[in-house]
């Protein structure tokens, strides 16, 4: 059985070494490296090339939010799972917009850690039931409603299938290996979809995928 590679980006030592009791324990997760800050995150990413870097957004240096997007520039097929004590849905947007597949929180590490780092290696994004509920709820103009109107039918076929890569947190660089396109083939498809569906930005894009239910199934619900 492979198993999934992590590495742990957080500036608090404790925090890491508790982590890693967690994670060590599970028979299909291993740990390869810890990092202090978010210039090491980016460093021993390239140096492991882990499935999932598991990044605390408030790191000292560089912080959490440039470091996920250097990791997703640079390795396309490594998932970045935000972790923060900021239950904040700013935060949130902002890790989605860097390229983050999902956001779990300090305090609930313990319980959701595991499902959310499954979730993500998978290629699904994580999300709380809350932040979930949270975000479809965020920026809901008269544009955005007129255009979910009409729903995505006016999508053609491979436009559905980037917009559910975006969803899933892949940046244009991955969509454009996995669907062996170039990356300004896909900037333009992004370009349409965001014109056809009236939407603006990776958030918007992620808010619809969840109220048409585009996402894989281990995606939380909508109430």
């Amino acid at each position: 059985m492979d198993r999934i590679r992590v590495l742990l980006a957080d500036d608090h030592a404790v925090l890491r070494a508790g982590l890693r009791a967690l994670l060590s324990s599970q028979p299909d997760i291993e740990v390869v490296g810890e990092a202090a800050t978010g210039a090491e995150a980016v460093a021993r990413a390239r140096e492991l090339d882990p499935d999932v870097v598991l990044m605390d957004i408030t790191m000292s240096g560089a912080d959490g939010l440039e470091a996920i997007r250097q990791v997703r520039q640079t390795l396309p097929n490594t998932r970045v799972l935000a972790l923060t004590m900021h239950d904040n849905l700013n935060y949130l947007r902002e890790v989605l917009e860097a390229g983050g597949s999902g956001y779990v929180l300090k305090k609930a590490a313990d319980t959701e850690l595991l499902s959310a780092i499954h979730a993500v290696q998978q290629g699904g994004t994580y999300l709380h039931s809350a932040h979930a509920r949270a975000l479809l709820n965020l920026e809901s103009d008269e544009k955005a409603a007129e255009s979910e109107m009409a729903g995505h039918e006016a999508l053609s076929e491979r436009e559905m299938q980037v917009l559910r890569l975006i969803a899933e947190g892949y940046s244009n660089r991955g969509i454009a290996e996995h669907l062996n396109l170039s990356v300004k083939t896909v900037e333009t498809y992004r370009a349409r979809i965001m014109e056809k569906l009236g939407l603006r930005g990776r958030v918007a894009l992620v808010r619809y995928a969840l109220r048409h239910h585009l996402l894989p199934p281990d995606q939380p619900p909508e109430p």
